[in-house]
């Protein structure tokens, strides 16, 4: 098994709409259409992933897809770079009841739009 290494680096812009204008002018192409995403961050009582700050998280894009996502540690340099292992899944609702069975518990919500762009060997996110 390869192992992923995620590379992140975070740019603030005035509007979404800017951010991506400025993707498409930097030569990236559209890779996934703007969708809206559900995420939940879970962890345990016992032996906490978040005393390693790693992350388990069950993401639902709606209407589309989901994804169960494990984040490693982070190593800070130029960039943030953590170990990240994900694989999509059937159903999100049901594998969030199944870690809850397991003693895992749903600490934070979020949702965010997300939209997707590939330039290379990159994928940026909008």
């Amino acid at each position: 098994m390869t192992q992923m290494i995620e590379r992140e680096i975070k740019l603030r812009y005035d509007s979404p709409a800017t951010a991506r204008q400025a993707v498409v002018e930097a030569g990236a192409t559209p890779l996934r259409a703007r969708r809206l995403q559900n995420d939940c961050l879970l962890d345990r009582d016992t032996e906490p992933l978040g005393e390693r700050h790693n992350t388990l998280r069950v993401r639902v894009d709606v209407g589309d897809r989901a994804y169960l996502t494990f984040k490693g540690t982070p190593v800070l340099g130029m960039t943030k770079g953590r170990e990240e292992l994900e694989t999509t899944v059937g159903d999100g609702a049901l594998l969030l009841q199944l870690f809850e069975r397991l003693g895992f518990h749903v600490w934070f919500r979020y949702q965010k739009y997300r939209e997707e762009f590939h330039s290379g060997d990159l994928v940026i996110a909008v």
